[in-house]
């Protein structure tokens, strides 16, 4: 088998890893859906925090940034998971805004203003201060700090499905879809020789794998109890 076959297989593998990634990230980006409808038909935001789709936003904008060819040529399906990402995020948050009590909104506005305001000095001292090399680690840096930083929600809610002994508050498409999207970057990160992108999928990999065992677990025990119920005398 010729080297060009061999590139050529290897291209193929490493973008359709990175396709898959985009698929299971666009089922993600839906799953705060049935939040908002309820937001709407209630007319108020009610006890929700807009913060999480805040760092969400700002996580988007700066892996958006990274996986631009200007900073890291040849990684262009990062760029549009997190495009997408970044428009899911921005309506979400008008929406919160627009349904929110009004010191609520003027809060999410400052927040709002200041991800674009961060993002912005992000592009400008990459492109302004660093040059190729250390803009791509600059950014990378970056992106996997951001990243890294979302895994708290995970963290969160593996603590409290083992307190609770209960998967109540971890739905398994979320843990699916979050497992299926990092593994797939994990993989394209990783045909891409990009440690910024496998490390940090690397370890949302690990994070899904527990919440899916977490899941069978917990799920396994409670049908158990619901088979063997306690004799009340």
């Amino acid at each position: 088998m010729s080297l060009t076959v061999i590139s050529s297989v290897y291209e193929v593998c490493s973008d359709a890893a990175g396709i898959a990634g985009n698929i299971f990230a666009f089922g993600l980006f839906l799953s705060p859906i049935s939040t908002f409808r309820r937001i709407i038909r209630n007319g108020s935001t009610e006890q929700f925090s807009g913060m999480p789709y805040i760092y969400a936003l700002l996580n988007c904008l700066i892996c958006l940034w990274y996986g631009f060819p200007i900073i890291s040529p040849g990684i262009i399906l990062v760029t549009t998971v997190n495009s997408i990402g970044a428009v899911f995020q921005l309506i979400y948050i008008i929406i919160f805004i627009a349904y929110a009590e009004k010191p609520m909104k003027l809060k999410m506005l400052g927040f709002l203003v200041s991800v674009f305001a961060v993002f912005a000095s992000i592009v400008f001292v990459s492109l302004q201060f660093l040059n190729s090399s250390s803009r791509q680690l600059f950014v990378g840096y970056l992106s996997v700090a951001s990243l890294i930083s979302m895994f708290a929600s995970p963290l969160l809610i593996i603590n409290l499905v083992i307190k609770m002994r209960s998967v109540e508050y971890m739905p398994f498409s979320l843990s699916l879809a979050t497992f299926l999207m990092s593994l797939a970057f994990f993989v394209y990160g990783l045909l891409k020789h990009d440690p910024f992108i496998y490390a940090p999928n690397g370890i949302g990999t690990v994070l899904g794998t527990v919440q899916l065992a977490l899941y069978a677990y917990f799920k396994r025990a409670s049908q158990g109890e619901l088979r063997h119920p306690l004799i009340v005398p």
